[in-house]
Order: C-alpha cells, then sequence, then structure tokens
C-alpha cells in the first residue's frame, strides 16, 4: 500500500465522482423498470445499486476532506486514516443493506403466483446496467496497481457489481422461459451474500488499520 502523500488523490476523487454520477442515473432505470417488471431481482440490484452510490458517496466525502486538508497543509489530521474510516463506515452500511435484500427476496419467495412482466425492457436495463457497471470498473482500475485502500475499495465494490449483474440476467431468463419465480428470489439472496462476503473483508481490512499501533 502507498502511503498517502504518494498518491495523486485529487486523480482518485475525480475518478470516484464519475462513478456516482454516472450510477445515479443507472439506478433509476432500474427502479422504473423493477417496478413495471414485478422483478425481485431487478429491485434487488438496484437497492444494491443505490447502496453503492452511498458507499462511494462516502469515499468521494473522504477525498474532498482529504484535498481540503492538503489545502491548507493541515497536519493536525492523518489523511490516510480518514480514508481507511471512510472505508469501514461503508462496510457497514453495505453489511445492513445486504441483510435487508435477503429479508426481502425471502418475503418474495411466498409469492410464487407472481408473473413476471415487460420481460424485454427488464433485460434491457439489467444489460445497460451492466456496461455502466464495465465502464465505472475502467474508470476505477489502476494499471500499475498504485492507489490508496479506498480507491482500491471501490474498484473491487465495482467488480463485485459486475458479478450481480450476470447473475441478475440468469434470474429473469430462468423466470421468463420456465417461469421460475424462485430463481430470481434466489439470485437477489446471492447478490446480498456477495455483498456481505465484500463488507466483511472491507470492515477487517480497514478495521485493522485503524487499530494498528502507530509506529
Amino acid at each position: 500500500m502507498e502511503n498517502n502523500h504518494q498518491i495523486d488523490t485529487t486523480k482518485q476523487e475525480k475518478r470516484v465522482r464519475f462513478v456516482v454520477l454516472f450510477t445515479l442515473f443507472v439506478i433509476i432505470a432500474e427502479v422504473l423498470v423493477g417496478l413495471m417488471s414485478q422483478s425481485m431481482a431487478l429491485l434487488a440490484d438496484s437497492i444494491h445499486m443505490g447502496s453503492h452510490v452511498l458507499v462511494i458517496g462516502l469515499n468521494w466525502v473522504a477525498y474532498i476532506v482529504v484535498r481540503h486538508l492538503q489545502t491548507k497543509k493541515s497536519t493536525t489530521y492523518d489523511a490516510q486514516k480518514i480514508l481507511n474510516l471512510s472505508g469501514f463506515t461503508s462496510g457497514l452500511l453495505l453489511f445492513g443493506t445486504a441483510i435487508l435484500i435477503v429479508t426481502e427476496a425471502f418475503e418474495r419467495m411466498g409469492e410464487l403466483d407472481t408473473h413476471l412482466s415487460n420481460y424485454s425492457y427488464a433485460v434491457g436495463v439489467v444489460l445497460a446496467s451492466l456496461i455502466a457497471n464495465v465502464i465505472c470498473v475502467l474508470v476505477m482500475r489502476e494499471k500499475d496497481e498504485k492507489g490508496d485502500y479506498n480507491s482500491r475499495a471501490v474498484y473491487f465494490h465495482l467488480v463485485s457489481d459486475v458479478l450481480t449483474k450476470i447473475g441478475t440476467l440468469g434470474g429473469l431468463v430462468f423466470a421468463y422461459y420456465w417461469d421460475i419465480m424462485w430463481m430470481d428470489a434466489g439470485i437477489a439472496i446471492v447478490s446480498a451474500v456477495i455483498a456481505m462476503n465484500w463488507s466483511r473483508n472491507l470492515l477487517w481490512e480497514t478495521g485493522r488499520l485503524l487499530t494498528r499501533r502507530a509506529e
């Protein structure tokens, strides 16, 4: 891990800002089509992405704070700890959101008489969302393996989103062609498990850094 003073945090801030604003547009589309198609996987994905905007938004705020401190040349606060703290807080919020998704998905499994509608629109939005995630991943990717822990957390978070989108498409296919609605909710649960695993790793890593004794 690079020290904070060796990293261009302004560059990272611009990347994260793009990801937040770009993702917001995708979320709006997913919510609207998810309600129309009655797809739990699509709605769960929009909730998942909403949590990502909140999570990555915190990462963005952390960069803004660090930039402000660097501009003032303040030595009162440790900029790296600020970035690590934002990552830890993001992990807590993401874990809580994942629990909500699991709860909603299990409730959905009790409504197997519901049929999927507006399938083509749902698939179209998920594909668009997948493309959007891939774009964000490419924006955040560090070819030279440099970057602070905050930016790397955003990157791996987005990679998990790409996997989630692929799973969402699978849920829509099973629901439409074979009318297996529980698969749709099952994919939502898998998405939540991925989020839980990511948040657990994030909490462990950032927690270890925050509690490490100063040298």
